[in-house]
């Protein structure tokens, strides 16, 4: 992992989900890396560059532990759950650096949702039915997706909202 973005989309009070403007509460950091090993086109589709995150990337400790931080502070009383798109790639990563470097997960081992998954149960279509491409328009986010992990965290929050809206 070389950087990750994390935002606020909403809260649950009850059964109610109340949506917050995601670009409120946001946190982003990106990583030294931790090995040489790495797939250099995975690693251009974010735009970073190695060398530079070699000199200038967070300590993943440090920045785990201010994210977790970050989370406590931003959920306060309320619980924090991962919500992802789909939730089984950023879910492993997450998970994997928190436990790693931070000793805990905030999310605890399995306090996430999956988008795509939530989709296909409101929606009632197979799950293999559950692209983004297949989604009515109006249930994305309207944003450019520019691979840049908090871009993204945004633009997922805001689908989430859109999908706990869906009748």
């Amino acid at each position: 992992m070389v950087s990750f973005g994390m935002t606020v989309a909403g809260r649950m009070t009850g059964k109610v989900f109340e949506p917050v403007d995601p670009q409120t509460r946001t946190f982003y950091a990106e990583l030294r890396p931790i090995s040489d090993d790495h797939v250099p086109e995975a690693l251009a589709v974010s735009g970073l560059d190695r060398e530079t995150l070699l000199r200038e990337g967070r300590d993943p400790a440090e920045a785990m532990r201010e994210a977790a931080a970050w989370i406590r502070d931003a959920c306060g009383n309320s619980t924090p759950v991962l919500a992802a798109y789909p939730l089984s790639y950023d879910w492993m990563w997450i998970y994997w650096y928190f436990m790693r470097f931070a000793g805990v997960s905030p999310f605890g081992h399995s306090r996430c949702i999956d988008m795509k998954t939530l989709y296909a149960a409101k929606a009632g279509v197979p799950i293999g039915w559950a692209t983004k491409r297949q989604m009515p328009r109006h249930l994305l986010s309207q944003r450019p997706h520019t691979h840049n992990a908090l871009d993204d965290a945004i633009e997922q929050a805001e689908l989430l909202q859109n999908l706990m809206a869906l009748a």
